[in-house]
């Protein structure tokens, strides 16, 4: 499969969470204050709570409902209850500042 455009840069604001689903996963989008983009699993490994409705701080975003941080860039939480890590995306961003990602593409889980 191969990389689908999800949006461009200019429609992702800092800091605010952005869910897509391709392929049947869901993946949530985040822009982080210095400019990267981020794309990792949507859904918390302690619940099934879509991180896209938590709140990003620094490197990583929270689950709403629990509290367990992961970090945006290796997927990996940073405290309790969640103790998996939920899958991290390949983001390519062209010339255009579209957006694409491979669903099937993980950098690391």
């Amino acid at each position: 499969m191969t990389a689908e455009r999800v949006c461009t840069t200019a429609e992702l604001e800092v800091n605010k969470p952005f869910k897509v689903v391709l392929d049947g996963t869901a993946i949530v989008i985040v822009k982080d204050s210095a400019g990267d983009i981020h794309a990792i699993g949507d859904t918390c490994t302690h619940g099934d709570i879509s991180l896209s409705e938590g709140f990003v701080e620094d490197d990583s975003i929270e689950c709403w409902a629990h509290g367990s941080a992961f970090s945006l860039k290796t997927g990996k939480p940073s405290n309790l209850p969640a103790y998996e890590p939920v899958p991290v995306f390949v983001v390519n961003v062209d010339a255009d500042g579209v957006v694409s990602i491979d669903p099937h593409e993980i950098v690391s889980v």
